[in-house]
């Protein structure tokens, strides 16, 4: 899978992501673009086909609403890093057990809840 791992969650997780061998995930600090602003985070998600992972439900839901086709939006809870990543694996396994992982995520968002819980809904409806 390819991600895309907001500046609101810890560059680390990208950088575990990447050991798997298995993803290709970035965060902004890596690539020099911290601060850029929802939309544009967004903007760059779709053109280069990752899916978002972020803690800023409100926002980026707001903003995946309104894309026609999107890669995918994970969203998880505000936990430390080490939560974090544990809570961002699970949730690739879950996906894959779902069926192909970048398939069931396409206009989809993910919700992870603090304790492992899931929800994947479809949006835009």
């Amino acid at each position: 899978m390819k991600l895309f791992i907001a500046e609101c969650l810890s560059s680390q997780l990208a950088r575990y992501l990447n050991t798997t061998g298995t993803h290709e995930a970035t965060h902004p600090r890596d690539i020099g673009r911290l601060g850029d602003p929802d939309h544009i985070v967004l903007a760059r998600c779709i053109a280069e086909d990752r899916i978002l992972v972020t803690e800023n439900v409100v926002d980026f839901r707001k903003l995946v609403a309104r894309q026609e086709i999107h890669p995918g939006l994970i969203i998880l809870p505000s936990v430390g890093r080490m939560h974090a990543q544990q809570l961002l694996a699970d949730a690739i396994v879950w996906l894959a057990a779902q069926g192909k992982e970048n398939d069931v995520i396409v206009n989809h968002v993910l919700e992870v809840s603090k304790n492992d819980g899931f929800s994947l809904f479809p949006l835009p409806a």
